[in-house]
């Protein structure tokens, strides 16, 4: 059996969630093992959404210039009730944008997948191993070791301090360690399609993504890059799930708004979508991340985007526990902040998203009609623009400042900042790491020498922002400083020196916090 060299983390499954997460911790000079059975990227769309916190991921991976020609700014949703009435409208945020890139977007799958993967491919501290599974795992107090499989018939073992789940809804890694999924109690067979349409079937389309709230057949239409559109569609009872893939009656369905002349089939399959979290984020050295820690319905396209969320939530913390010195000598319990933080805000978001479902999803034509009069009434009859951004919470508890804020465990914005002759974004000027950004004009004894080291910012110094966006979000808040974990996430803020100081103090005794690590043998 083929035995390799031991990594700092190996990453199940090369997905989104997975190239990520390699991606993040390779970048931070980790050195990583990322398998997947599948030796190329799946060829048709799944997810469709991505926010502007996911792009400054990417913009922190480097990958921006690949992804951007199959981004484009998502449109409207529109939700119409039982007699065809606008009752709902969820758009974006409105300029100057606050993280520096359009708020909502809808993208081309594959191809991003594709540039994410080429992107870790060019890392020299990453070893990719394509056409492998995991065939079984065993931990200890000091590593985890992975046995593996390849589709040539090879075995072997690697062994890594952390493992990181992102293997899918189906995770071997999460079944093999004993972590159990929660329902949140949503399950409901719907039936997903991706057409390509031609220049006939997309001048009858609308204009606009819609959810119609139709009691007899509750849909929505997403408008995609360029020809591409998708519908989900929710299945009756009596509707076989294996049946309404099938061409025939897939264009069935989609009579309402094309025939087989306007389009071309891109992709059908037929779900039941849930509502899952995780019980635990965390056992021992192994963490789930993405589809493996979570499911949610579809209805906000926030499904890719939380795996993500998950794995920049993850990297950091990883990397300041295996770099020791290099990076601030954080203690192991730093890591079981990451399940307190994630799961909170996936049961937070995931409860939002069902509630936009309820209002899509209701079948008792009487009980809808009510939701119609009702969501009228509350806007007097004037139906006003909801940006989606609204729908997303912060975070809570975890590694975040004791003292309540409503600025704790947000996200810190990223101003376009004016450097020479041109403007650079905020993460580009000021790079990784913690940060403490003040205010123009707030006075403050430096620190130094206390982890987690940072870099500081002034507003007005180092920071000449050209749409006063940081400056207003400080005014809003009512600070004058904020401390910026690595993830952009603030841990906490002040309006004065000296409660500036208690907040470093505070950081600084939990960062060096040396609980134990709890670990669970599995064989």
């Amino acid at each position: 059996m083929q035995r390799d060299a031991v990594f700092d983390v190996a990453v199940v499954g090369f997905g989104p969630s997975g190239a990520v997460a390699a991606g993040l911790l390779a970048g931070l000079g980790l050195r990583v093992w990322v398998c997947d059975r599948s030796r190329e990227v799946y060829d048709k769309p799944r997810a469709i959404a991505v926010d502007h916190e996911i792009l400054r991921v990417f913009q922190q991976l480097g990958v921006m210039d690949a992804v951007a020609p199959h981004l484009e700014p998502f449109t409207p949703s529109e939700y119409f009730g039982v007699d065809g009435q606008l009752i709902k409208r969820l758009t974006m945020v409105a300029p100057p944008y606050p993280l520096g890139y359009t708020p909502s977007n809808v993208f081309t799958q594959p191809l991003v997948e594709a540039a994410l993967r080429a992107h870790v491919q060019s890392l020299a501290n990453a070893h990719i191993a394509l056409g492998t599974e995991v065939a079984a795992l065993s931990q200890d107090a000091d590593a985890v070791t992975l046995q593996w499989r390849r589709d040539d018939g090879h075995a072997g073992q690697v062994q890594a301090r952390y493992v990181v789940a992102c293997d899918g809804a189906s995770s071997f890694v999460r079944e093999r360690v004993g972590i159990a999924l929660e329902d949140l109690s949503f399950d409901e067979p719907w039936l997903v399609v991706d057409v390509l349409a031609n220049e006939r079937g997309l001048a009858k389309l609308p204009k606009t993504s819609v959810q119609y709230c139709e009691p007899d057949r509750p849909c929505t239409m997403v408008i995609g890059p360029g020809n591409h559109r998708r519908w989900e569609i929710s299945l009756k009872p009596e509707e076989d799930p294996r049946k309404v893939v099938e061409p025939a009656e897939t264009w069935k369905l989609l009579s309402r708004w094309l025939s087989p002349d306007e389009g071309s089939l891109w992709r059908q399959a037929s779900y039941r979508f849930h509502a899952l979290v995780a019980d635990t984020w965390r056992r021992g050295r192994v963490f789930v991340a993405g589809d493996a820690a979570h499911q949610q319905p579809p209805f906000l396209g926030q499904g890719m985007c939380q795996g993500v969320r998950d794995v920049a939530n993850l990297a950091w913390k990883l990397a300041a526990v295996c770099s020791g010195e290099v990076r601030g000598a954080a203690a192991e319990s730093l890591l079981d902040s990451y399940g307190i933080e994630r799961k909170r805000h996936v049961e937070q978001l995931t409860t939002r998203i069902k509630g936009i479902g309820a209002v899509i999803c209701e079948r008792n034509e009487a009980r809808a009609r009510e939701r119609d009069a009702r969501m009228l009434a509350e806007c007097s009859g004037v139906v006003r623009d909801m940006p989606r951004q609204d729908v997303i919470p912060g975070l809570e508890g975890g590694m975040l400042s004791p003292v309540a804020h409503a600025a704790t465990g947000t996200i810190f914005p990223q101003p376009w900042i004016t450097q020479g002759d041109s403007q650079v974004r905020l993460d580009a000027l000021a790079g990784h790491g913690w940060w403490l950004v003040l205010d123009e004009g707030f006075e403050v004894v430096e620190f130094e020498n206390a982890a987690p080291r940072m870099t500081t910012l002034r507003l007005g110094d180092t920071l000449r922002e050209t749409e006063g966006i940081a400056a207003g979000w400080f005014r809003r808040h009512g600070c004058r400083a904020a401390i910026v974990r690595p993830d952009r996430y603030v841990y906490g803020v002040a309006s004065t020196a000296s409660e500036l100081g208690a907040q470093r103090d505070a950081l600084a005794a939990r960062f060096a916090d040396q609980s134990p690590i709890h670990t669970t043998e599995t064989t």
